[in-house]
């Protein structure tokens, strides 16, 4: 057995060193603050939440066994004070911390975990996340409605929950980290039933105090939350149905502290051309890749020099340019804040020349002809006409077939209908932090099938044996050749360019002068858009 201990509760409520942690440190608990959104919150019940909008409220109402370490891809122990896998990889035990409660005052136990995870992949609740959990023993059957709960989760005593996987997965605790797995108490689901979504009940930092559909939702600080020192903010309000516009507005003028939709585009150069306003954006990484994707099962893509043809003929540089620099260029699938990214790799350089002489090496002397499929919500048309271009410059004649979203996924998802698309308002954004998440749907044999999303139909059946084992790694200290080995994987994709990545979107969140707190919290990898349990008021003495 391998025993991994993380930091306890006292650590981990000013979790991190240097500046993250001393700051912190000296912030005092207290004051309110003012969330902006357009939209009302579709629900806050970690099971059924799946959008950008709910995901970081549903993170401070809700805890899991597992969580990362603040504004980082860190895995801590969470509701678990420590927790052991099995020599083979399958079995880990999780030990609950003795004290967490749920907002109902009730203690938690191992029990409100198995019904949790019993909970979530029922067919009946009808989450979006129950795949997450395919690895558990007994997942089949509870998916089909065929079993009493999962056989592989099982209750030990009070503080100690056993789950048995079918195979070893380096990723399961990421997914237990993930909100789909968040602890809540059977007797408050089954109050509510269908309303737990609007009446929810969690363990987090915050409870809910108030939500007026339409217009706003209210949490207010949890008095008795385990992990002391948190949440630094007394209250938040999020109030409803303001145009992003508006909001910024209300920043401006002082009413308000996070645009909670961000800095709306016709606004944004004006923004950051102003240093006072300017200073009060941070800009942080999100694990997002946008890319294009080059059908290699129909001619000419299915020719390798074609594809690296593509790949140096796109001016990326250029391309940032049209979304107001919110991004970076990419130079391979990962974003570079994903375990695994290859820091010393260059890629392909923009080079037209060099790009005509592989299309001619490849037997396209004089270019050809092809249709570029894309989402047609701007900015991605104007992506498109520019990588349009580009392609042009080298002898590509692509004429740019700009769809619904939906039917843009349709056509990707036949083997012979889109030679190419860009994948811009539907590109990779990780479920969690694992480089394996960036390869097995979009990239791995599994993903190239009807319907999947690996729209470049590319199968290398020996990098799939190879994530398998790379999956399969288990030991923490084995993690760094786990790394490699991704890493290894995603530069023999690069030499295959199955796709041409083109940039890495960058998140910008303005926020107001009495917010305090590092850059790290309004840029959290993982707490999207805000990690809002860390936030403190510069105004509390």
């Amino acid at each position: 057995m391998r025993h991994l201990l993380l930091a306890g509760a006292a650590t981990l409520a000013l979790a991190a060193t240097g500046a993250l942690g001393q700051s912190l440190q000296d912030a005092k608990q207290g004051g309110s603050m003012i969330v902006t959104y357009k939209d009302d919150v579709s629900t806050l019940d970690p099971a059924i939440g799946y959008d950008w909008q709910n995901w970081s409220m549903i993170k401070s109402l809700f805890d899991g066994l597992m969580d990362y370490e603040p504004g980082t891809t860190e895995l801590r122990n969470e509701l678990s004070e420590s927790h052991t896998i099995s020599d083979d990889g399958k079995v880990f035990t999780f030990t609950l911390r003795d004290g967490p409660t749920f907002h109902n005052g009730r203690k938690i136990t191992a029990e409100d975990v198995k019904y949790s995870l019993d909970r979530v992949t029922d067919p009946e609740t009808k989450s979006p996340g129950a795949g997450f959990f395919a690895m558990i023993e007994g997942f089949d059957a509870q998916s089909a409605g065929e079993a009493d709960g999962l056989s592989g989760v099982k209750v030990l005593d009070d503080r100690t929950v056993e789950i048995t996987l079918t195979r070893p997965d380096a990723t399961f605790l990421h997914v237990m980290a993930l909100n789909f797995a968040m602890v809540v108490p059977k007797e408050a689901v089954e109050e509510f039933g269908d309303d737990f979504g609007k009446n929810p009940v969690g363990s987090g930092a915050f409870k809910l105090a108030e939500w007026t559909l339409g217009q706003r939702l209210v949490f207010e600080a949890y008095d008795d939350y385990w992990n002391e020192g948190l949440p630094k903010m007394e209250q938040i309000t999020f109030e409803i149905g303001q145009e992003p516009v508006v909001a910024l507005l209300r920043l401006q003028q002082g009413q308000a502290d996070i645009p909670g939709d961000g800095i709306p585009p016709a606004q944004f150069l004006e923004v950051m051309n102003d240093p006072e306003q300017a200073k009060q954006v941070v800009e942080g990484g999100q694990l997002h890749t946008g890319y294009v994707t080059m059908n290699t099962q129909m001619p000419p893509f299915d020719n390798k020099q074609v594809r690296q043809a593509v790949n140096m003929a796109i001016n990326k540089d250029r391309i940032v340019k049209v979304i107001n620099g919110r991004a970076i260029p990419a130079n391979q699938p990962l974003p570079p804040s994903m375990p695994g990214y290859a820091e010393d790799y260059e890629g392909y350089e923009f080079d037209p020349e060099k790009a005509k002489e592989l299309l001619a090496e490849a037997g396209f002397p004089d270019g050809f002809e092809t249709e570029l499929f894309v989402y047609n919500t701007d900015p991605n048309p104007r992506i498109a006409q520019a990588i349009q271009q580009d392609l042009k410059a080298i002898g590509i004649t692509a004429e740019i077939r700009s769809l619904a979203q939906a039917n843009v996924i349709a056509a990707g998802g036949e083997k012979d209908q889109a030679p190419m698309i860009w994948s811009g308002g539907m590109g990779w954004i990780a479920d969690f932090p694992d480089p394996s998440n960036f390869y097995g749907p979009i990239l791995g044999c599994g993903g190239a099938v009807t319907g999947g999303w690996n729209w470049a139909w590319y199968c290398n059946e020996e990098l799939d044996a190879k994530a398998a084992e790379a999956d399969s790694i288990v030991d923490p200290a084995r993690a760094e050749e786990r790394q490699q080995m991704w890493r290894e994987i995603y530069l023999q994709i690069m030499e295959d360019a199955p796709w041409a990545p083109v940039f890495h979107e960058q998140r910008f969140t303005i926020k107001s002068d009495q917010l305090g707190g590092p850059d790290e919290i309004f840029a959290d990898p993982v707490h999207i858009p805000v990690h809002y349990d860390y936030v403190f008021s510069k105004n509390v003495q």
